[in-house]
C-alpha cells in the first residue's frame, strides 16, 4: 500500500473514530425537550467546547506530550502537564460556554429551579385533580436534578480520552521498536551470512587449485578439462550463492561438477558412489551447504596407497533432505580430521542455525576408522 494512501485511512479512521465518540452522549443520554431556551444553548455549546479540548487535549498528549516527555523519561513534567489538562477540562470549557451565552452560573441555576419549580406544581395539580378517582392515572415523576450544574466536567470521560491515547501511542512506539529490531537482526543476519560464505569460497578454492597444481606438476591431460569444471565452479558460486535459498537440482549439479573434479586424481583403490533418492523437484536448500562435508571426505578419506570409500547420498523424504557421507579415515589422518574439520563445517552448523532455526539434525560420527555426517533438513522456503 502507497504511503498516501495509508495517510488517507488513517486520516479516515480519526474522523469516524471522534465523530462516534461525540455521538455517544446522543444515542445513550438523550436530553429532555422541556429545558429552557438559554440552558438549552448553553447546554450545547458547553457539550462543543468539551468536545473540542478533548480534541485538541488528545492530540498535544499522542504528537507533543508522550514523544517529547514520556518516551524520553521526563515523568515529573509528563505528569505535571496531564494534570494542567485535566484541570483545564473541568474549568475552561464550562466558563468559555458561559462566556459565549453571555451568561452566568447563577442564571443558569436560577433558570433550572425556575423549570424545576414549574415541572413540580404542574406535577402537584396532576395529582389533586385524580384525588378519589380510582381509575385517573397517575402524574409522571419528574426526577430531580442532583446537581444545578448541568453537563458538568466528567473525570471518567477525561481518564478515558486520556487511556485511549496513551495505550495507541505507547503500542505504536512498542511495535515500531520491534520492527526496528527486527530490520537491525536481518540486516546482522544478511551481513553474517555472507561472511560465512566469503569464507567459505576461498576454502574451497584453496583446496581445488591444489588439486589442479598438482596435475599440472605430472603434466596429466585432465588438466584443460579440470579447469574447465573450476570455471563452471566459480560460475555457480558467483551467480548462485548471492541468494539465501537455490533448486536442490542446482546444488546437486554443483556436488557432481566438485566430485568430477576430484575423480582426477583418484585411483582404483578408492570407491565412489553418489546417489540421489526421491522427487527433487520444487526443493530448495542454502547454497553451499552440502561443500564442506564432500571436501572434508576428499581430503581425509581418500589414499593412493591402501583402499579408501567416499559414499554420499541426498534422499528426499515429503518435505525433508537428507544428506549422508560417510567416508573411510585413511591412516594417520584420524587426529588431523578431529582437529581439522573445522573452518568449513563450524562456517555450516552457523549458517545452519541462523537459516534453519530448529528445522535441521546434524550428526557427525567418527568411530571404527569411518567418518559419517548426516544431515536432515525440513523445507522452509
Amino acid at each position: 500500500m502507497q504511503t498516501g494512501s495509508k495517510k488517507f485511512i488513517i486520516v479516515l479512521i480519526h474522523i469516524v473514530a471522534w465523530i462516534s465518540f461525540f455521538m455517544l452522549p446522543y444515542i445513550f443520554a438523550p436530553q429532555p425537550k422541556d429545558i429552557p431556551q438559554q440552558v438549552s444553548r448553553y447546554i450545547i455549546t458547553l457539550f462543543i467546547t468539551i468536545n473540542l479540548f478533548l480534541l485538541v487535549f488528545y492530540y498535544l498528549n499522542t504528537l507533543l506530550f508522550i514523544p517529547k516527555l514520556l518516551f524520553k523519561k521526563q515523568w515529573i513534567i509528563y505528569i505535571l502537564l496531564i494534570a494542567i489538562c485535566l484541570y483545564g477540562f473541568l474549568n475552561l470549557p464550562r466558563q468559555l460556554a458561559l462566556w459565549m451565552n453571555n451568561t452566568t452560573e447563577t442564571k443558569i441555576r436560577t433558570e433550572l429551579r425556575r423549570d424545576l419549580k414549574k415541572a413540580d406544581s404542574l406535577n402537584f395539580n396532576i395529582q389533586q385533580k385524580g384525588v378519589g378517582d380510582k381509575n385517573s392515572t397517575p402524574a409522571p415523576s419528574i426526577p430531580k436534578r442532583r446537581s444545578s450544574r448541568y453537563f458538568p466536567g466528567s473525570y471518567a470521560v477525561f481518564l478515558l480520552v486520556f487511556a485511549v491515547g496513551t495505550s495507541i501511542s505507547v503500542l505504536q512506539q512498542w511495535l515500531k521498536v520491534e520492527r526496528t529490531k527486527e530490520k537491525i537482526e536481518k540486516e546482522m543476519l544478511q551481513t553474517e551470512l555472507s561472511f560465512l560464505k566469503s569464507q567459505i569460497n576461498p576454502h574451497f578454492f584453496f583446496n581445488t587449485l591444489n588439486n589442479i597444481y598438482s596435475l599440472s606438476i605430472t603434466g596429466s591431460d585432465q588438466t584443460p578439462s579440470a579447469i574447465l569444471k573450476l570455471s563452471a565452479i566459480m560460475r555457480y558460486i558467483l551467480a548462485e550463492t548471492k541468494n539465501d535459498w537455490v533448486p536442490l537440482q542446482n546444488e546437486i549439479d554443483f556436488l557432481n561438477d566438485y566430485i568430477d573434479l576430484q575423480k582426477v586424481r583418484l585411483t582404483q583403490s578408492v570407491a565412489l558412489t553418489f546417489t540421489v533418492n526421491g522427487n527433487i523437484s520444487n526443493q530448495r536448500v542454502a547454497p553451499l551447504i552440502f561443500i564442506p562435508f564432500v571436501e572434508n571426505a576428499f581430503k581425509y578419506g581418500v589414499s593412493t596407497i591402501e583402499p579408501s570409500f567416499i559414499h554420499i547420498n541426498i534422499a528426499i523424504q515429503n518435505n525433508t533432505i537428507i544428506f549422508s557421507v560417510k567416508n573411510s579415515i585413511v591412516s594417520n589422518a584420524g587426529n588431523s580430521l578431529t582437529e581439522t574439520t573445522g573452518i568449513g563445517i563450524k562456517n555450516v552448523e552457523r549458517r545452519l542455525t541462523l537459516l534453519y532455526p530448529a528445522k535441521h539434525e546434524l550428526k557427525i560420527k567418527n568411530e571404527k576408522n569411518i567418518f559419517s555426517v548426516e544431515l536432515t533438513l525440513v523445507q522452509v522456503v
